[in-house]
């Protein structure tokens, strides 16, 4: 646990958590689901091919992907996954980060097939095949609404029985939805961190999640994000006044040090990678040096790291 007035942080375990937060606050958690976005398939002359899903567009045979090897695949090529289900290029690279529009093949449902064919998109640092363990392994237990290529992992640690104290405490709950998407991994290169940017994310901030942060408030509860997924869709749908506007888009929001927080007062979140959105996140929220001097006590204390590493709680 990190406070952000200047006491030492402590070392507690996650299980901790409902006595580490107050009667009134409000932990406001992201419900989207990972689905099994890779797929591998085979070049028309040969060869494998991936193509990672990253976007679901209007037509719902169509999605934006990256595909490998990008320049050995061309408008009209058909990569073979399944007997069942193939995948058609249809555009050039879109952009900079080279994503191609792509049409799923099947005779039935493009999603049932997706689901029966496609790989976990495990982290790029996972150097292991997935398994079929990792379908729910590499889930929230609350995650339902289907759309990521990461999960929100610092979601990972709750349980239900985690859930239940936190009720029987007087701590509520609330969701939200943001999609992650693979620019979360992306590393930060811009000479001035001002310059990072990441892919629109599409997000669902609901009309009873900003109720209850609006509820929350009013009591004195304090508002605790779990995950940067969250916080990032609280603060771009706030107002100069703090509240919080319901809605549906997209959010392309990146935090660094400078930033100006008018939502959260808490933040759940893993240990993550250097150089990297993420820390940034971390670091804007909790001060840079008291983020590095806590890097440190847990790299001393050998915490785990990443996604399926340890938390941290900052308050």
């Amino acid at each position: 646990m990190l406070p952000r007035n200047g006491e030492a942080l402590r070392h507690v375990g996650f299980s901790d958590l409902p006595e580490l937060l107050s009667p009134g606050d409000l932990v406001v958690i992201n419900r989207s689901r990972v689905f099994p976005a890779r797929l591998l398939g085979e070049r028309p002359a040969g060869g494998e091919a991936e193509v990672l899903l990253l976007r679901h567009l209007e037509d719902p045979r169509d999605w934006e992907a990256l595909l490998r090897p990008a320049r050995r695949l061309r408008i009209g090529d058909r990569i073979r996954i399944a007997e069942d289900l193939e995948a058609q290029v249809l555009s050039g690279a879109l952009g900079a980060e080279g994503r191609r529009r792509i049409r799923i093949e099947t005779q039935g449902d493009p999603w049932e097939a997706i689901e029966r064919h496609g790989h976990v998109p495990l982290p790029p640092y996972v150097s292991r095949p997935d398994r079929p363990e990792d379908r729910e392994r590499y889930q929230t237990v609350y995650a339902r609404e289907r759309g990521s290529v990461a999960a929100p992992t610092a979601g990972l640690h709750f349980t239900p029985e985690v859930f239940r104290r936190l009720q029987a405490r007087g701590i509520d709950t609330a969701e939200i939805v943001l999609h992650v998407g693979p620019g979360t991994f992306r590393p930060v290169k811009a000479e001035r961190v001002e310059d990072h940017r990441v892919d629109p994310e599409p997000f669902d901030l609901p009309a009873a999640t900003a109720a209850a942060i609006a509820r929350a408030r009013a009591r004195g509860g304090r508002i605790i994000a779990v995950g940067t997924t969250t916080v990032r869709t609280l603060e771009s749908r706030a107002d100069t006044d703090g509240a919080v506007r319901p809605g549906r888009g997209e959010t392309d929001c990146v935090i660094v040090p400078g930033f100006r927080f008018g939502v959260i007062d808490g933040l759940v979140t893993n240990f993550h990678l250097p150089r990297s959105s993420l820390l940034l996140l971390v670091a804007a929220f909790a001060g840079r040096e008291r983020t590095l001097a806590a890097y440190a006590e847990a790299v001393r204390e050998r915490y785990r790291f990443y996604s399926y590493g340890d938390a941290m709680l900052i308050v």
